[in-house]
């Protein structure tokens, strides 16, 4: 098996896992590359038909082109597609950064749309690589029934051996991509052939790594217009995936009370 081949193996084995063990979950669909294979995964796991909702907690501050892919590929897929919504920037901590108050609305309208559906368990497309404090992650996460996560506190996952019997009224998060790289999303990505948002790719000499909202995004410097470009790039630059996410560089602690309060 090639190195993508065992990648994929896993995760749809995860997926399945997530499936067959749990209550009631759905997949969280950011939009972006990462979730866009994760979906893609999904699709293989079970022939074809994702067998549980595709979820996006809506800002109403994405990309047009985000929106314009969302809407094609949830009919073209056919998934079983809901939308949430996000709260006011008001109702939110006043205490946060101003980017990290503005990411924050997605963990409240997350929480506010567990709460309303009572999903048991949540499949989140996260890997390792893209920040320190998701390094801290497991496969199988639980949290609380609001999505609090005590990142101190999770529980050992040895030779891919995952704990998928949890009491009742935990809350777990489910990553089939934790040991996925950004290079491997591209490569894979290429040799399947999925469908990708033309932001990825440099225009002006720019282009964006990492797609959030409109307004607390910036585009990376960039000469990649193809995906073959892309894997290059990434296989030499120094230059986080995140820099171009505002919150990234605002307090230090930021991104540890978003993950702690429930963020993706």
């Amino acid at each position: 098996m090639s190195h993508l081949d065992e990648l994929e193996a896993e995760s749809i084995y995860i997926l399945r896992e997530a499936f067959n063990r749990l209550g009631k979950i759905g997949l969280l669909w950011s939009l972006g590359k990462d979730s866009n294979v994760m979906l893609w995964l999904a699709r293989k796991a079970f022939f074809g038909k994702v067998p549980f909702p595709a979820m996006h907690v809506d800002t109403g501050k994405k990309f047009k082109e985000m929106y314009d892919f969302r809407d094609q590929y949830a009919d073209e897929w056919g998934l079983n597609f809901m939308r949430g919504e996000c709260p006011p920037l008001s109702e939110i901590d006043p205490s946060l950064p101003p980017a990290t108050r503005a990411a924050a609305r997605k963990t409240e309208g997350l929480k506010r749309f567990l709460a309303e559906h009572k999903f048991d368990g949540v499949i989140a497309g996260i890997r390792r690589d893209e920040e320190a404090l998701r390094a801290k992650e497991r496969v199988f996460s639980p949290r609380q029934t609001t999505g609090e996560w005590d990142f101190r506190d999770q529980p050992p996952e040895f030779w891919n051996q995952y704990n998928t019997s949890f009491p009742p009224n935990v809350h777990v998060r489910i990553h089939p991509l934790l040991h996925w790289t950004e290079v491997d999303i591209w490569k894979y990505t290429l040799r399947e052939g999925i469908p990708v948002i033309p932001l990825y790719f440099a225009k002006n000499g720019k282009r964006y790594r990492s797609l959030g909202d409109e307004d607390i995004t910036n585009p990376v410097d960039s000469d990649a217009t193809t995906i073959p470009e892309i894997i290059r790039e990434l296989e030499t630059t120094t230059v986080s995936e995140r820099s171009g996410r505002a919150m990234d560089h605002e307090a230090e602690d930021s991104f540890e009370r978003l993950r702690a309060n429930g963020y993706m």
